[in-house]
């Protein structure tokens, strides 16, 4: 009597199933991750919609720092770098961030800027 089985199981594993969970789990937290600006600020609240079209980004820390685009710049030199960076484009836009502790008369100082050369400003908060 012969009662060994003619199917043979095969002790090999196969690691493409493996690779693409993986691949999809890195997709999924590249995707999901927030990590617009380097700068950590605390950004006011407030309700509303959020926006992805970016032109210039213009950073106000606690300590009255001027970033534009995540480079440090002088307060004073403001609107001759926003005007460097936003020649030649089709809507200027400025994404203003400014810290929750920061007088609003420099984020004020800002916006004017923008209204004297026509630029369109978007404060950015965090949501409520």
């Amino acid at each position: 009597m012969k009662l060994k089985g003619r199917n043979k199981v095969s002790p090999d594993f196969s690691m493409s199933s493996m690779t693409d969970i993986v691949f999809l789990l890195l997709v999924f937290f590249m995707l999901t991750s927030n990590a617009p600006n380097a700068l950590d600020l605390l950004l006011p609240k407030a309700k509303g919609k959020s926006t992805n079209t970016q032109n210039v980004s213009v950073t106000i820390d606690k300590n009255l720092k001027y970033y534009v685009n995540n480079e440090q710049i002088n307060g004073e030199y403001i609107e001759i770098e926003l005007r460097k960076a936003l020649e030649g484009q089709d809507k200027p836009t400025i994404i203003l961030r400014a810290e929750e502790s920061v007088a609003i008369k420099e984020a004020v100082n800002v916006m004017d800027i923008a209204n004297r050369n026509n630029y369109k400003v978007i404060l950015a908060v965090r949501p409520k």
